[in-house]
């Protein structure tokens, strides 16, 4: 049995040499004649599975995509060619919550602004969004929730509209791409809409690029709005609006889920599908494959504030590194994908365990996501 996978995902050889050869491959440069007698391909959101791809895929019968987003997968397609395919629902919104989390402890260090006082609207509220909800939640802030798809199919309550979640003092986008339909996100924030949020707030978009109208942000910014940008994805990756990056207060090429336990837990998502696909037993877990992090318990000597927690989730994740790795590289060609291709290695707050032999009043930090 023949595997192609992306080499940028980790552990791939490790898990999926279980069933046959394994062929790491660029996911942005994979070609119709690399899945020639191929049985399965692993991929991430930049290999777009469409026709043109599978033209000479003569044997392949299942694709994995070890990303929660599936819009790079062309479903009617492999519908049509008889080819299972699955995603890795979740398997980085660990990550993404902790990059949110890590970025705006950043800007309430420099802006002088404590998070309990602010109303933060999330929009979106699946897997991704509700991560950043427990960290706000759990940091004292005044969370609005946002999700107008969810709202209309389940009947939830307590949700605020896209209009009013714009006019919150943070805002953090986690929505899908969706190109057509009802619901569709793409420019999701128009220039209109962008230009009704107040002067003295924040917006994050950690989602998908196409969802702001990129464009437009940089005229509005270019007529001197004054917003806060965390900026982690952008319109025509990989090569985004090179214009608009110094209006960006946090810039960072697409590496929000890109914590080691994100990308490896995508990995092992797609390696037990495929297991089930095959009738086989998945006999290989990434928490044996994982290795320990540098610092891996801390003992508490004092209750928990917003400093205290920002310390500590700066001291697992500082995202102004990704920020700096980013502004320094962007100007080369081909340094988009070559900066996630070579990430350098990232926790989640998770892997950090906090001893509390003292019992402080310290169970907000739990709630982050560090371990006890």
């Amino acid at each position: 049995m023949k595997i192609v996978v992306d080499e940028n995902m980790p552990y791939a050889t490790e898990l999926f040499s279980q069933f046959g050869e394994v062929v790491p491959l660029s996911g942005r440069t994979i070609q119709a004649e690399d899945l020639h007698d191929v049985d399965a391909l692993m991929v991430r959101s930049v290999t777009q599975v469409n026709n043109e791809l599978l033209a000479k895929a003569n044997k392949l019968a299942f694709v994995g995509t070890a990303t929660i987003g599936i819009d790079h997968l062309d479903q009617a397609c492999l519908q049509q060619r008889n080819i299972e395919y699955t995603n890795a629902p979740g398997c980085n919104a660990v990550s993404v919550g902790d990059y949110v989390c890590s970025a705006l402890l950043v800007l309430a260090e420099q802006q002088s602004f404590v998070l309990a006082d602010k109303k933060i609207a999330v929009i979106g509220v699946g897997n991704t969004g509700s991560q950043t909800v427990s960290r706000l939640t759990a940091l004292g802030a005044q969370v609005m929730l946002c999700d107008p798809p969810r709202v209309e199919k389940e009947g939830l309550t307590g949700f605020v509209s896209l209009e009013q979640a714009l006019q919150a003092d943070i805002i953090c986008l986690h929505v899908p791409l969706v190109k057509t339909g009802h619901n569709q996100t793409k420019h999701l924030l128009t220039a209109e809409l962008l230009a009704g949020i107040a002067p003295d707030a924040i917006l994050i978009n950690s989602g998908r690029g196409d969802v702001i109208d990129n464009q437009a942000l940089l005229t509005l910014k270019q007529a001197g709005h004054a917003m806060t940008l965390v900026l982690d994805v952008w319109e025509n990756e990989p090569t985004p609006l090179l214009e608009l990056i110094p209006y960006v207060a946090i810039a960072t090429p697409h590496i929000a889920g890109y914590s080691l336990e994100g990308k490896a837990r995508g990995t092992e998502m797609i390696y037990q599908a495929y297991a089930q696909f095959l009738g086989q037993e998945a006999d290989r877990s990434i928490s044996d494959i994982l290795p320990m992090p540098a610092v891996s318990r801390i003992d508490i000597n004092q209750s928990a504030d917003q400093t205290f927690a920002k310390n500590l989730v700066h001291l697992v994740y500082d995202v102004r590194r990704d920020d700096a790795i980013f502004r320094k590289n962007i100007m080369k060609t081909g340094s988009f994908d070559e900066m996630r291709k070579n990430y350098l290695e990232r926790r989640e707050f998770s892997s950090l365990r906090l001893v509390n032999e003292s019992h402080y009043a310290v169970e907000s930090l739990y709630q982050l996501g560090f371990a006890k």
